[in-house]
């Protein structure tokens, strides 16, 4: 089931990952259970406030029970991306070592996660205005020419990029005009900004078919607990639709509703099957891209977290 190698550091750093639904946050309680440490979100929709249910944050009682950071800390009228994330973050690592706990990263922000550990290339910071003059010319021209025009000075990155990919598109197109060049080539310098510390990557990676029937039950729950009425409330914020929190999986579908152009159970598929459909890119993608020093392909058990402990140095 493993592959584990040993690990010895003064200052460890745990790193619980895995896609959507996959019990990561139970995990991590387990392991809060076991010793003084302090659980660091790394989901890049659980940093905004404004989508506690749907996107299905710890427990209120959970966050009361041990100490967590980084969940609902940002506004959704703001654009957070990796860099952001990962000041945040190392600010918490340094807090949690001050006060003599373990630092555990929790998420399925496989690039938060892969930044923590290696660095991110230093991005100049793009204004507001050249932002919203490629955001205008993507509504304008539509993504598949706008992909054409930015393949025309950064084919690199634009064939790696979905026509529907829109955010990324218009991030790169912001960057080019700002600095005059291309992200791909900002992206290709040394890394930077690492967390200091020994890693502890786990990856959980049950069976793909009790993530699936997690899915459901969470997106049940998510509406037994009032994620319209959340959503309603966003909405009525009126925010720029290009932000990340008004991408973020079932605002989509649940905008429709309140419209009443959708009836509630076609909602509620819609928005199970697009969960399935990201948890099965995470799956591709934590299998091909991320290092790990113990891998989980079980279903979520005490004897995964004893595993887990037994690393973790003391």
């Amino acid at each position: 089931m493993s592959a584990i190698n040993q690990i010895n550091s003064s200052e460890p750093i745990l790193v619980i990952a895995g896609p959507t639904a996959s019990g990561k946050s139970s995990i991590a309680m387990d392991i809060a259970e076991k010793c003084e440490s302090v659980i660091i979100n790394a989901d890049s929709m659980q940093v905004y406030s404004d989508l506690r249910i749907l996107t299905a944050r710890p427990s209120l009682s959970n966050m009361a029970n041990k100490p967590h950071a980084l969940y609902g800390v940002i506004d959704g009228g703001i654009r957070c991306n990796v860099s952001l994330w990962l000041k945040y973050a190392k600010k918490e690592v340094e807090k949690a070592r001050m006060e003599g706990r373990l630092p555990i990263l929790v998420g399925g922000t496989g690039l938060y996660l892969n930044a923590a550990r290696y660095g991110i290339s230093e991005i100049p910071k793009v204004s507001e205005q050249i932002h919203n003059k490629a955001v205008s010319l993507h509504k304008e021209i539509g993504g598949h020419s706008f992909k054409n025009l930015l393949s025309s000075f950064d084919e690199d990155l634009a064939s790696r990029l979905a026509e529907g990919d829109s955010q990324r598109l218009i991030r790169a197109m912001g960057v080019f005009w700002q600095t005059g060049k291309p992200l791909s080539k900002w992206q290709a310098q040394p890394l930077t900004g690492a967390i200091s510390g020994d890693f502890i990557n786990i990856a959980h990676l049950p069976p793909r078919q009790n993530v699936y029937e997690s899915i459901y039950q969470r997106v049940l729950e998510m509406f037994e607990k009032g994620v319209v009425d959340e959503v309603r409330l966003l909405l009525e914020r009126n925010l720029d639709k290009s932000l990340p929190v008004m991408k973020a999986l079932g605002v989509r579908h649940i905008a429709s509703y309140l419209d009443s152009s959708r009836e509630i159970n076609a909602v509620i598929s819609n928005i199970v099957q697009d969960t399935r459909n990201y948890a099965k890119r995470q799956f591709t993608w934590f299998n091909n891209n991320f290092i790990s020093e113990i891998v989980s392909t079980e279903k979520y058990s005490k004897r995964i977290v004893s595993e887990i402990f037994s690393k973790i140095p003391r």
